[in-house]
């Protein structure tokens, strides 16, 4: 058997998962009880990683790689299905990129002026490059608050090292822009160059600065260096997340002119568990197969229940900060 180890990122938290090596490609396996088989970082290899579907499970089986399903996906723009296999159309956020200008004047008013508000208000948005001050800066946004958009914060407490570590990825076809405050680092964006692809794999910002509007100021940074480089599409996630098109990352990406383009993603099954889960679409996840209402319902519910596991805690910072002022009044 050719399998060996690799991390990958599960919920924020570094997974030891199988891998095995196909070439230039590494194909890993996860999940419990149905496991399946992917191209790892599918989203940012050079080439479209998999042309040749039944050649690659062939050789993933003859080194011993074992998996219920295979699932790869097709890259944007190409998106009309080109493989007779079990799909579900799956979605990109994207801006189709000609000129900076036609993308400046598709925005409304309001988010020209939250664009504007950056500069307006004292911030500095520009390309920056890869160091130790930069990964300093990122840790400090990283460990604001232990919770954001509703949840907990995967990144949160972690410690230099670590940024680094998984900040380096990529980093010979990476950029990175920071908006900065004076000389604090206020937000950043990572975005990695996939062809004639730019895509975002992180953008965050501090919540003590959302006045300056540093994501909106970001991203516009963001489309005028991929129009200079000709890149044909800036690329941000998914447009929408398990069908709730009310959430508000989804309404960002609507204001920012972020298009939803669907494309086909493939489940191949390899067992007879992996076909019985196809044909029940258990190959999704519970979040997809419950109604959107359902769904919208209990993440607001989550989102509450963040909402107040925060302020238990700048409460109890605030109440630290004055045992320390004055330790007699505890």
């Amino acid at each position: 058997m050719d399998e060996n180890q690799t991390l990958i990122s599960i919920r924020g938290k570094q997974t030891k998962v199988p891998l095995i090596q196909i070439g230039d490609i590494n194909v890993i396996s996860s999940g419990k009880w149905l496991r399946v088989a992917s191209v790892k970082d599918e989203d940012y290899c050079e080439e479209e990683p998999v042309t040749d579907p039944q050649r690659l499970i062939k050789q993933f089986k003859d080194k011993g790689g074992r998996a219920d399903i295979f699932s790869f996906m097709q890259r944007i723009p190409g998106v009309s299905p080109r493989y007779n296999y079990p799909m579900q159309w799956d979605n990109a956020a994207a801006i189709p990129l000609a000129n900076y200008s036609e993308w400046w004047n598709s925005l409304s008013q309001d988010t020209r002026r939250n664009v504007r508000l950056a500069a307006k208000r004292g911030a500095v948005v520009q390309g920056v490059q890869f160091s130790d001050d930069l990964i300093r800066g990122i840790a400090g946004i990283y460990n604001e608050a232990p919770f954001r958009q509703g949840r907990r914060f995967w990144h949160y407490g972690k410690d230099f090292e670590t940024v680094k570590r998984e900040n380096s990825s990529y980093i010979e076809r990476s950029q990175f822009i920071g908006a900065y405050c004076g000389s604090e680092l206020i937000g950043f964006i990572k975005m990695v160059y996939v062809g004639k692809l730019a895509c975002i794999m992180q953008i965050l910002s501090k919540s003590s600065h959302q006045d300056k509007r540093p994501t909106n100021a970001l991203i516009a940074k963001a489309v005028e260096i991929c129009a200079e480089r000709g890149v044909s599409h800036l690329v941000y996630c998914k447009y929408v997340y398990h069908k709730n098109y009310q959430d508000a990352l989804t309404e960002f990406k609507r204001r920012n002119r972020f298009q939803q383009i669907n494309f086909p993603r493939y489940f191949v099954p390899l067992t007879l568990k992996g076909r019985l889960a196809i044909r029940l679409n258990l190959q999704l996840g519970l979040a997809e197969m419950l109604p959107p209402g359902i769904v919208a319902a209990l993440l607001k519910a989550r989102s509450k229940y963040y909402e107040s596991k925060g302020q238990e805690k700048i409460g109890d910072k605030v109440m630290m900060a004055a045992c320390v002022k004055d330790p007699g009044s505890a």
